[in-house]
């Protein structure tokens, strides 16, 4: 598989993983309100699930074969059965009897439809490249084949069945990402170029639907689905959604009961650590420093090229002062570039980060860092070293993030300067895809629960690579995880673990912190589900107790 279209700090984050609360006027039979009252830190971009850029919010309104449960786990959606073919390239789904919002049968044709239509080059999806691994998938989205030519078809209306090019040993919870889910195809047909602007254009297969969004508006909500096949489980009748752009905003419409969960800025989170309503939220999202292993300007090639100097500028951060004084939101201290919470050794059940973990990589080590900072110096022949950090301005951790490294920096290595360089995270990006950086604060978040959905982006010439970082032992590694092993649980996962261990060694980026975000809420609301990759945010079975 190929990568996440664009994640470059935390902020953009920030907007998909949408905020939670409680809070209401509907009651039920027994007199309890049960409508949610949520914060949102941007407008809803789109509910086309062919163009989405993430399903924080509406895993809650959208189903695929599955849906994702605690702690990452698969758990019941639109597909009553599934089942994989022992070389495990061929998956067969029964459909359940389930109907869209208006009533509509939903049925296997139009899985078929919405497949054809997200990997079409014409509907421009950022996020097919999750395809990748499925039959004529990546020939399709370089133009080479018809849509229609995707793996995938339905024998009858109760049936889908779907082709590999190889095993994908997560396939299965890829399969509860709303982006594989189904699509009327009467009503893209029907709306035509409407469908999707606004929630009237939109049918839904999830727990809720959208009602009064516009577009562009700042509020919305969700309304639940009386087609839903579940409803019986589904207790909240409605979620209200108000864009709330500031941390300060949110705290005082919570303490008006106007919400019943807001985040906390890094000042908030010290004044309400250890109360009953303090609640902290992990992501899959690693916030790294990236070299440019192209760099244009032959000494700080060098420089950025040497193991040495790159190990000496990740052993320099204070990774402890960084999250605990500088940040103070909670968020972790990485022990590599796949963030911990995201998968289990299938053999001994440790997190994946912990089996990445290289000695004296990513620890604070001073004398350590001088002395190899010294090495590096000696190998490149050069006395002295000025670098440019690129950042994002629109979010304050990546200005607080550079400002300490730029202090830190000069602080412990001798002879280094750096010059910030902070531009909008649009600008950012285009910056970085160009190769116009010496280095480049920027972050990554999983796109499922599986170690790949990292490991994917160091590979040589990949399009999220931005750095240009290449090692050959690493490559084949990967290669062998996804193709002689992808059917060998405990072997593909012992190749991802030394892939891990080569790139991390390397510092071919240096992991910063690992992304918490810190909330109150309300001790009422009971029953969100949260995870720490994918579709975060579940609340088929929120109640306000």
């Amino acid at each position: 598989m190929n990568f996440k279209k664009t994640l470059i700090m935390s902020t953009l984050f920030a907007g998909l993983l949408l905020l939670l609360a409680g809070c209401g006027k509907q009651a039920t039979s027994n007199g309890t309100k049960q409508t949610l009252n949520l914060s949102a830190t941007a407008p809803l971009s789109t509910i086309d699930i062919s163009k989405s850029t993430g399903f924080g919010q509406t895993g809650n309104v959208f189903e695929s074969f599955y849906r994702l449960g605690k702690n990452g786990t698969t758990t019941a959606g639109l597909a009553k059965s599934g089942s994989v073919s022992k070389d495990g390239k061929t998956w067969t789904f029964k459909i359940r009897k389930a109907y869209w919002s208006n009533g509509d049968r939903i049925t296997a044709q139009d899985f078929v439809y919405s497949w054809r239509r997200t990997i079409n080059p014409k509907t421009k999806s950022p996020y097919s490249y999750l395809f990748s691994g499925i039959k004529n998938a990546d020939a399709i989205i370089a133009g080479k084949k018809s849509a229609n030519q995707i793996g995938i078809s339905a024998p009858n209306k109760e049936t889908v069945v779907i082709k590999l090019d190889k095993a994908i040993s997560y396939f299965k919870v890829l399969m509860a990402y709303p982006l594989f889910g189904p699509q009327n195809q009467k009503v893209v047909e029907q709306y035509g170029s409407k469908y999707g602007t606004r929630s009237q254009y939109m049918v839904y297969s999830g727990p809720f639907t959208i009602k009064a969004w516009n577009g562009t508006g700042n509020n919305w909500k969700f309304v639940k689905n009386t087609h839903y096949w579940d409803k019986k489980v589904v207790k909240l009748h409605q979620i209200n959604y108000t864009v709330v752009e500031n941390p300060t905003t949110g705290h005082e419409l919570y303490q008006q009961n106007k919400l019943d969960m807001t985040p906390l800025s890094n000042q908030q989170v010290k004044n309400y650590q250890g109360t009953k309503e303090f609640k902290s939220y992990p992501y899959s999202y690693i916030s790294y420093l990236a070299y440019n292993f192209k760099d244009k300007d032959a000494d700080k090639n060098k420089a950025l090229n040497n193991r040495y100097i790159r190990l000496a500028m990740s052993l320099a951060i204070n990774r402890q002062v960084l999250t605990k004084k500088v940040l103070g939101d909670g968020s972790y201290i990485p022990t590599g570039f796949v963030a911990s919470g995201l998968a289990k050794d299938p053999t001994t059940g440790q997190d994946f980060s912990k089996e990445q973990a290289v000695k004296n990589t990513v620890t604070y080590n001073e004398k350590l860092a001088k002395e190899y900072w010294k090495k590096g110096l000696a190998e490149t022949g050069l006395k002295n070293l000025k670098l440019t950090l690129l950042s994002s301005n629109d979010d304050s951790s990546s200005s607080v993030v550079s400002q300490y490294l730029q202090s830190q920096y000069t602080k412990v290595l001798k002879g280094l300067t750096i010059t910030v360089r902070s531009v909008p995270s649009n600008n950012a990006l285009q910056s970085a895809q160009d190769g116009d950086f010496d280095l480049y604060l920027s972050g990554w978040g999983g796109d499922f629960n599986d170690p790949i959905t990292f490991l994917q982006i160091p590979l040589t010439g990949t399009s999220y690579n931005y750095g240009g970082y290449s090692n050959a032992k690493y490559d084949a590694l990967i290669k062998k995880a996804q193709n002689e092993d992808a059917n060998d649980t405990k072997k593909r996962w012992n190749d991802l673990v030394q892939a891990a261990k080569i790139y991390n060694s390397d510092q071919g980026v240096t992991p910063i912190y690992q992304q918490v975000t810190s909330y109150l809420q309300k001790s009422d609301v009971k029953g969100i589900i949260h995870n720490t990759a994918g579709t975060q945010w579940n609340y088929k079975y929120t109640y306000i107790k």
